[in-house]
């Protein structure tokens, strides 16, 4: 069969059906098909007599075949037999980077978790000897299933006849560009991806926090040090996407979407059930389900004494409760409320939960003024797997270099602080401080609680009101760590006073 004569209906290898032509360019056309065997859809790439490099896609794609990380597209097969040229590969639903990109910039770290599952995907396709070069927003999806696919590895550069002398560097740069179109929805290309073009400054192309705002410090310094090939804050341009990987390692991951197979809630009686399958354990009757029988009614002459005893009581009571009441109105001095609920203490309120607009490792008396600003979110991501920790210094009093070193919360906006909750590494001799204040700067900060020889959960209450955008978690003393001394915080929750 000729591929002049490819058409819907068409059978390729007696078993994948051509249904939907999706694309067609330069004399490769990509197909939505059947596997009829196995009956799920796949992609189908088939090629015009005339395409000139048949031989290296159909080589490219099954070096592609032997990967096995579930975030690269998986070929199935391909050949080039009696005229006959595809390659078929799993059919990927979901949202491409560009389709979440369409009404703007998404939140900056989930952009940066989506590229770090690109990234260290595509760490292991160079380590196994392929490339990628085609990196562009319509080829990172995040799947239906709730996971992150990479398409096109080496076959794309095939089709389009792509090469580098530098493949490694290449690849990073596009990782680095689909980094700055998440988190600025531009595009940082000469091609059209179908996203606006990167404005330019000086003939530059702008960083990610001149486009837009909120855009975390880390995450504009890595997308410069591997998009432009720059350092920044004193660490080296990423030049391989294992570099990539690497800087983005500490950066939260998507979740994969909860499946759920249990069938809707029953009224689930309490007995054993009936017929086959039933429990060979005896059944546990639940302690809210026992039944205690009412009291048996009294009855006779003995009823009727037991209950003019009662009301004779009753009458009693009354009377006493009366006499002693009005006697102490009567003793009651002039001005003092008699109501017993202006006597009564209030209800003690519930603190509620005040989530931090985001989070920042501060170290205004040190060198380079930061202090792992780039896994900060850690420790306030609910997770106490993760955490956010401080350098390492020779000693416990952060070797006599600074004051105090530490992790910053703002709030969004000025709160009442009730307390706040800071999980600590297990080792003690930590000395924290509570500081509170509406700037970021420390001589704004206001200490307002500490806490001395701290380790694990440790509360921090202020000692009188106290309201402030910024919360520090301040650190004058570090525990112990591998034989130097390192600050650690696993999860912090700040408390703001119910309300009534």
């Amino acid at each position: 069969m000729s591929m002049s004569t490819v058409e819907p209906g068409t059978r390729l290898a007696d078993r994948f059906r051509l249904e939907d032509r999706v694309h067609e360019s330069a004399g490769a056309t990509l197909w939505k098909a059947l596997d009829e065997i196995l009956a799920r859809p796949v992609a189908v790439h088939t090629f015009a007599p005339d395409f000139p490099r048949v031989q290296e896609v159909v080589t490219a794609a099954r070096v592609a075949s032997r990967l096995t990380d579930p975030r690269l597209t998986q070929v199935f097969d391909a050949a080039d037999e009696d005229g006959t040229a595809y390659v078929v590969s799993e059919w990927v639903s979901g949202d491409s980077l560009l389709d979440l990109l369409e009404s703007g910039p998404i939140e900056p770290e989930r952009g940066a978790a989506l590229v770090a599952e690109a990234a260290e995907a595509l760490a292991h396709a160079h380590a196994a000897g392929l490339i990628h070069l085609h990196l562009t927003p319509g080829r990172l999806v995040w799947t239906s299933g709730g996971t992150v696919k990479l398409l096109g590895l080496a076959v794309d550069a095939a089709i389009l006849d792509l090469s580098s002398d530098e493949p490694a560097r290449e690849d990073a740069e596009g990782l680095g560009r689909l980094l700055y179109a998440a988190l600025t929805g531009h595009w940082p290309g000469d091609s059209d991806c179908g996203l606006p073009t990167a404005p330019l400054d000086d003939g530059k192309v702008c960083t990610p926090r001149q486009v837009t705002a909120g855009v975390p410090g880390y995450l504009d310094a890595i997308t410069c040090r591997a998009l432009l090939q720059e350092s920044r804050r004193g660490q080296p341009p990423l030049a391989t996407p294992a570099d990539v990987a690497e800087a983005l390692a500490q950066v939260p991951r998507p979740a994969p979407a909860p499946v759920t197979t249990a069938p809707p809630a029953l009224n689930l009686r309490s007995e054993a059930p009936d017929g086959p399958g039933m429990s060979t354990m005896p059944p546990r009757m639940p302690s809210q389900m026992t039944m205690v029988p009412p009291p048996r009614p009294q009855t006779g002459t003995a009823s009727k004494i037991l209950l003019t005893v009662i009301v004779l009581l009753v009458m009693a009571a009354v009377g006493v409760g009366a006499w002693t009441v009005g006697k102490n109105l009567g003793n009651t001095p002039r001005g003092v409320a008699q109501s017993d609920a202006a006597r009564s203490p209030s209800p003690s309120l519930k603190p509620v939960t005040v989530k931090a607009v985001s989070a920042a490792g501060f170290d205004p008396l040190g060198s380079d003024r930061a202090e792992k600003p780039e896994i900060a979110p850690l420790a306030v991501d609910g997770k106490p797997s993760t955490d956010w920790h401080t350098d390492s210094y020779s000693s416990a009093d952060l070797g006599r270099l600074k004051d105090g070193v530490g992790l910053i919360l703002d709030m969004g906006k000025p709160v009442p602080i009730a307390d706040v909750v800071v999980s600590l590494g297990t080792g003690g001799g930590a000395t924290v401080q509570l500081k509170v204040g509406d700037a970021a700067e420390l001589s704004s900060l206001k200490t307002v609680a500490e806490k001395k020889g701290a380790s694990g959960s440790v509360t921090l209450t202020p000692e009188k009101a106290t309201t402030g955008q910024y919360v520090l978690i301040w650190f004058t003393r570090l525990p112990p760590y591998n034989g130097q001394y390192r600050g650690t915080i696993y999860d912090v929750t700040v408390h703001s006073p119910g309300s009534a």
